[in-house]
């Protein structure tokens, strides 16, 4: 499955793993890299220390390409540069496209990918200088930027943009996969079914509300808001509920790099990690309309190698 991304970023396989704050650390990223896809980490507040050491010790450990996920209302541009000199792609999420950023992440020697939600931010990202633009559809699991679905809004950026296009939200089958790379994208983006990974740092209990869960339980809402205001974000429907039905000011508290271990308030974006202790039901549960093919627990070469030899064959015509 030789396409623009395959050779662009150096791997084998048109796979993106999504780089999930608070779930896509360097053991998933790692097994998702050796797979043969771009592994993913998502850091959103750490120190540019704590990120030059996740990154030099993923690149001890895997040959494969790895990037950076970073949030805009919590980037910091010296772990952009930190991050930058030690990974192949440097990805940003959540506001205008940033030249200044994107030149940023050029400089120490890393790719640059701004995921949009609307062809207006498509064109931006590209005029930014962006070597890859994500295209995310409204039916993505975490912080949704546009308003549009997936098939619709790839199409309106494949015909706006000459940089590849990365297609996002709701994939988690090689039909789905496969649907996306047909229809003109480089690759595809996917993250609720890497949740459910062995590698993956959620809490069981996310991963088990994931496991039970179909597409109707999933619903776009600001809920979730404190800290981020007025940003919508795709959960699980019984997270909301959790969360609503309680007043205490804080739920529990999650480990950050280091050690440390911090306050999570209600209502506010985290969602429970490996190490997360309290309510973690009344946290923030992202999950994708994919979910449904979330069914159990796997590794995370698994899921790749499923999802490329499925499209593969789905593509080449056979059944």
């Amino acid at each position: 499955m030789d396409t623009a991304f395959t050779r662009l970023v150096g791997c084998t396989v048109p796979l993106q793993q999504a780089g999930m704050g608070g779930v896509a650390g360097p053991d998933l990223a790692v097994a998702v890299a050796d797979a043969g896809a771009l592994g993913m980490l998502g850091m959103p507040t750490a120190a540019p220390e704590a990120t030059a050491e996740a990154l030099e010790s993923v690149g001890r450990r895997t040959a494969g390409p790895v990037g950076v996920n970073f949030l805009m209302p919590f980037v910091d541009r010296d772990v952009v540069a930190a991050a930058a000199g030690r990974c192949r792609l440097v990805e940003f999420f959540y506001d205008e496209p940033a030249p200044d950023l994107v030149a940023l992440a050029h400089e120490g020697g890393a790719l640059a990918a701004w995921q949009v939600g609307s062809v207006e931010e498509a064109r931006a990202a590209a005029g930014a200088g962006c070597d890859l633009v994500v295209a995310q559809g409204v039916e993505a699991g975490g912080h949704v930027r546009g308003q549009v679905g997936l098939l619709p809004l790839l199409d309106a950026v494949l015909e706006a943009v000459d940089v590849p296009v990365v297609a996002a939200g709701g994939i988690a089958t090689a039909r789905e996969m496969a649907a996306v790379v047909a229809a003109g994208a480089a690759a595809a983006r996917v993250g609720t079914r890497f949740v459910a990974t062995a590698e993956a740092d959620a809490h069981p209990s996310y991963v088990d509300a994931l496991v039970g869960a179909g597409p109707e339980d999933t619903v776009l809402t600001t809920t979730f808001s404190v800290m981020w205001p007025d940003a919508p974000h795709r959960v699980l429907r019984s997270c909301v509920e959790a969360a609503e039905a309680i007043d205490d000011d804080v739920v529990g508290e999650m480990e950050v790099p280091g050690g440390a271990r911090l306050p999570i308030p209600r209502l506010s974006p985290p969602c429970p990690g490996r190490g997360t202790t309290g309510r973690t039901d009344a946290m923030a549960l992202y999950a994708g309309q994919s979910v449904g093919a979330v069914r159990r627990v796997e590794r995370a070469a698994d899921v790749v190698r499923e999802l490329a030899e499925g499209a593969e064959r789905l593509l080449a015509g056979r059944r």
